[in-house]
């Protein structure tokens, strides 16, 4: 709430404002979400969570090149981070979803991922007199004998995600006035991100890292792997073929492997795949529109260790939750497969 500067404006600079996050969740509700996350009570088998692929010890990712959903399915593209999801507004990496509500009945009743349906979902919640209960607290405004309803569901599991904020890294104390809090080489790895040699910061802006919009950068597919159209699908727009939303780099180090593929396995390398020359991965026979931002910077081996060491200063898990214990279902807490 601290963070907007008073000019609330700019393009990577140090102090741009923050867009609107979503907000107004009782304690109750980002508690009953928290348990929701955790719980494998919201699979159609009991046997995945929220959390097996938003693990909170892997940057709420799972660090997998591709997810593994029901029945060990292999999913084509990486969890994306939680970190500040709040703050977005369009969601999954083809940007398909616009609210936090519409974008967890993707996975909840998708076959190949948590594989219930709302039926099923129904009648195990309302099964649960923990579960009961608890729902009762975090929405005492209807009656307490109610049945626990989808949306009530929807809504706090949404709570829960909303509250995962960081903003507190060593980058941020650099930000607001304090300039010990980086070192010369990370302050050198800064100053190439917003360089406008590097570019880095025209669509990674700051505070987010992100500009929320859509690139087509021609990131390389695993071996073997037709290229994904990405954003092309859901906005029904050749010229977004290959389009992937711009990711926020908030907590970037704990989240490999990158790209939504998940090809590179470092940091390292995906810094350095962006100097390598424009379009060099597009598969042949593709054209795709390579966004403007993507040409030949040239950078040299000690401006990507620099950019590197400037990533590394955007991690700050203060405000990671913790684990519950115990679940009301009775089940244990299932994080990352």
């Amino acid at each position: 709430m601290q963070y907007d500067s008073p000019n609330n404006k700019g393009v990577g600079g140090l102090q741009t404002g923050l867009p609107e996050i979503r907000d107004g969740f009782s304690p109750q509700e980002i508690d009953l979400g928290r348990y929701l996350f955790f719980d494998p009570v919201l699979s159609g088998d009991g046997k995945i969570a929220c959390a097996s692929c938003h693990d909170p010890g892997k940057g709420f990712s799972d660090g997998l090149a591709a997810s593994i959903g029901a029945n060990n399915h292999q999913l084509t593209r990486g969890a994306p981070s939680l970190w500040n999801v709040g703050y977005l507004k369009r969601l999954f990496w083809d940007g398909r979803a616009t609210s936090l509500e519409e974008q967890m009945q993707g996975p909840l009743f998708a076959e190949e991922e948590m594989n219930n349906t709302p039926e099923n979902l129904l009648f195990s919640l309302n099964g649960i007199d923990a579960y009961k209960k608890l729902f009762a607290e975090a929405y005492p405004e209807r009656d307490a004998s109610s049945p626990i309803a989808l949306n009530e569901i929807y809504t706090a599991l949404a709570a829960f995600q909303a509250s995962l904020v960081s903003l507190n890294s060593k980058y941020d104390r650099y930000a607001h006035g304090y300039h010990k809090a980086l070192n010369e080489k990370e302050i050198e790895g800064m100053n190439v991100f917003r360089s406008f040699v590097a570019r880095c910061a025209e669509c990674h802006t700051p505070p987010l890292f992100t500009n929320q919009q859509f690139a087509v950068i021609g990131t390389p597919e695993p071996e073997g792997m037709p290229l994904d159209p990405g954003a092309e699908v859901p906005f029904n727009d050749k010229s977004m073929r290959g389009a992937f939303k711009v990711p926020s780099l908030r907590n970037i180090e704990k989240t490999a492997p990158y790209m939504h593929s998940g090809r590179f396995k470092t940091l390292r390398e995906t810094v350095e795949f962006y100097t390598k020359g424009r379009g060099h991965a597009v598969p042949e026979g593709e054209q795709l529109y390579i966004h403007w931002h993507i040409w030949n910077p040239e950078l040299s081996d000690y401006e990507l260790d620099r950019l590197v060491d400037f990533l590394k200063t955007l991690t700050d898990e203060t405000f990671t939750p913790k684990i519950p214990e115990t679940l009301p279902s009775g089940l244990q807490p299932t994080i990352n497969l």
